[in-house]
Formats: structure tokens, sequence, C-alpha cells
């Protein structure tokens, strides 16, 4: 759906354009504001989640296969300690396969990230919970590392027949607790991962959570401890991933810590851990529950679910500056009285152009919405929502209050999950074409 269109010009730390193409660049960006709010964006459910074996809840973004199936996991399911499903096209309609259903133990349960396919073609992923063992004195587990794949016989009965195996089992302890985010793979194989608590003291004797790796063996997976957070000025409480770079070097949020206790964005690098930017709440945001985008100029793109001058949070760049890194707020997220985390809460994604999208988990509605940023060659950027969750009002078939990243396909349309709504109100997976 177009929507009225509001533009929030910032200063980058390199002009795009010479002065002398100013004008220019400001009527192509006049012209590109104009077309797209002549766009009409379409935007359809393709799965409305039962509460059955299909799960309920999905907070997570998708993956994509190269035939164009989209994975992705959801609460509940057949065990009820979550799911992983694939979609699969069926002419103009999508079916849903629940893939393996988590029976909350020793194999991992309550899945809040999404999976990603590794280098093997299985899927990897986290639980909250789960893994074996007992967690701070409960018998649920502080969570999991685990990889799918799939059977050798055809899908029988409700589920297709694909194998868990847990690659590792948290305990709590030194080796962290509640992995909330996907994992990531380097180039030697190794997997990358947080946990949101766990590791070494401090935040009420539960740790501050940490940065973990995964290192494979003959005798199974190795896990280490990359950094531990203390609480203070390096962060607490990472929610998302982490990104690496060409030299190997990774990046993450954590949404806690730093002056003020609003969040940190960090690097780290053989040497230890570099802060690049600490929130200060009221002017550039707070609590970033989403991870970093890394562009191939190496610069950082995320988003704070809260804050920031509007009060619903920022989108922001870090640039790589003279040996440091510049700070910039790209746009203010607008809030409303009495509402928290209303930001985005997944990860930001970029197109081949370098236009930023994402989703809010609130905004001013109570409901959420899909957003884009447009870049222009003045360094400027517009603000316009692709789409409105239950503009319509109660019972929101159209799905509301999205968690997730997005994802898009060849074709360039954009797929998502809202976490409640839909038919059923157990959420939806989504699809908006251009």
């Amino acid at each position: 759906m177009a929507r009225t269109q509001y533009r929030f010009c910032v200063p980058r730390n390199v002009r795009r354009a010479a002065a002398g193409a100013l004008a220019l660049a400001i009527l192509f960006a006049l012209t590109v504001v104009a077309t797209q709010t002549a766009q009409a964006q379409t935007y359809r459910v393709i799965h409305n989640f039962t509460g059955g074996v299909d799960g309920a809840i999905p907070e997570a973004g998708l993956s994509i296969d190269r035939a164009g199936n989209l994975y992705g996991t959801a609460n509940g399911g057949l065990e009820g300690a979550g799911v992983v499903f694939r979609l699969t096209h069926s002419g103009s309609n999508w079916i849903d396969i629940p893939l393996y259903s988590f029976a909350g133990y020793n194999d991992g349960g309550y899945p809040e990230a999404r999976v990603i396919f590794g280098p093997d073609g299985s899927l990897y992923g986290t639980t909250e919970y789960g893994g074996g063992g007992f967690c701070h004195g409960l018998y649920d587990g502080c969570g999991a590392v685990f990889s799918l794949r799939p059977g050798v016989s055809a899908c029988r009965g409700v589920l297709c027949g694909w194998t868990g195996t847990v690659l590792y089992g948290f305990r709590g302890l030194a080796d962290g607790a509640y992995p909330y985010a996907e994992v990531v793979f380097d180039q030697a194989g190794n997997l990358y991962g947080t946990t949101s608590t766990g590791s070494s003291g401090g935040c009420g004797g539960y740790g501050c959570g940490m940065v973990f790796k995964l290192t494979p063996s003959p005798s199974g997976w190795i896990e280490s401890t990359r950094y531990s957070f203390s609480g203070g000025a390096d962060g607490a409480s990472p929610r998302a991933g982490v990104v690496l770079d060409r030299a190997g070097n990774l990046y993450g949020t954590t949404t806690g810590g730093g002056s003020g206790n609003n969040g940190t964005v960090f690097q780290l690098t053989s040497s230890g851990i570099n802060i690049l930017h600490t929130f200060q709440g009221a002017s550039d945001g707070s609590a970033p529950y989403a991870g970093l985008l890394l562009d191939n100029a190496g610069n950082l793109y995320g988003a704070t679910s809260t804050g920031g001058p509007s009060a619903g949070g920022t989108v922001f760049e870090l640039s790589p500056s003279g040996g440091g890194w510049t700070y910039t707020t790209l746009y203010s997220l607008a809030g409303r009285v009495g509402g928290s985390q209303q930001g985005p809460i997944g990860n930001l994604i970029m197109d081949t152009v370098g236009n930023l999208y994402g989703t809010t988990a609130e905004d001013p509605s109570g409901n959420g919405s899909v957003f884009k940023l447009t870049h222009h060659v003045d360094g400027s950027w517009t603000y316009s929502s692709l789409y409105d969750f239950c503009s319509g009002g109660p019972p929101c078939s159209d799905g509301r209050n999205p968690y997730s990243s997005l994802l898009f396909d060849n074709n360039g349309n954009l797929y998502g999950t809202a976490s409640l709504g839909g038919a059923n109100q157990n959420g939806v997976v989504f699809e908006i074409t251009p």
C-alpha cells in the first residue's frame, strides 16, 4: 500500500555526489520520491498458523533455498516446544510442511531465531531452552545449537522426517545461557553466535552474556568463549547474532550496558573488543535488539528498538573513518506514549542499490509495519511505509506485531512473519510484491 512519505536528511562522512552535481541529485531524489509514492505494494498472507503441528507465534525471519522454498521457526508444534517449517509453492498458493518438532529438553526447545543453511546444505539454528541438563536449578536446559538435515525416506505423517542433532547444549555457567539469535559460519566452517546471559558473574549473578565459537572436530563440536560481557562499558545481554568481515572480525550489538545502560555496538578482533558506539537513549536510541548489516564498503547498519528523537527507535549507520568509526542516525522512527520496544527487533536488509528495509514491532499504531529507507546520491534518506498491519482494526486478519527480519527472493518480493493476528490469531507468514 502506498503511504505518505517523510524525508529525513542527515550529513554523511563522505558525500556521494560532487557539489557541482547537487542540483541534479536533488531533482533525481524528488523524482524517486514521486515515483515511489505512486507505486502500490501488494500485501498478502501466504500462511496462517493454526497453533497445531505447524506452530504458532513466529518471531524469527525466514531463509530461502535455490528452489524458492521458505524456511522458518515458530513456537508450539507437535511436541509443544517449537517447530521448524518449510513453505513450498503450489501454483499460486503455498503449502506449509513441518520439518521438525522440538520436545523441549534434550533436543532443544523454543527457537527464537531463524535457521540458516550451512556449507553442507543442512539447516542450523538455536533454541532458547533445552539442550539437556539443568539450567540455574531448573530442569529445562539453557539452550542449544542444532542442525537439521533431510531424512533418507520421503515425508510420512504430519512431519517431514528431518533429523535433528544437538551440536552443543549450554549449561549456564562459563559457557553461556539462552541463545536468542541465529548463528553464522566463517570460511573455515566454524560457527559463531551469542547468548543473552551466562558466562562469568555480573548482571544479577547470571552473567551478562557472551559471544561463543563452535569448532568442528572428529569427536563433535567444541565450544569456546570468544568474549564475555561484563555489563559495564562493554555492554550486556546481546540478543542479536554477529556478522563477520573479510578479515574475520566480528561485529554485534548489546541491548544493555554502556553509559546509561542503553546498549552498545562492538567489534571483536584478535586483539580484543572495541566499542564502536554507546547509545544515549533520547538522542540516538536505546536497546538495539536487532543485529548489524555489513555492506561491501565496510559500513555497518542497524536499528534500536526504542528511544531516539521521535521515541520509536532509530536506524543508524557506522562508517570506518580515519582509524575510528563515525556514527550517523539515518532516521528516527515515530513512537507512542507508554510504548516500549516499538521499533525494529529483527535485522535490516539492503537491496542492490543500497536501500534499507525492516519491520517495526509496534510503532504508533501498536501493531507494527514494514518500512523502506531509500538512499539518495546526496546522502539523504527517504522513509516510506510499505505496509501497516491491522490498519482495518481487529481482529487483524492480516497479522500484527512483526519481530522478524525480511527476505528478498530473486523477483524482488519481500517475505517475513508477524507474530500475532491472522485468521487464527496465531501469526502469519506474509509476502509483499512490488
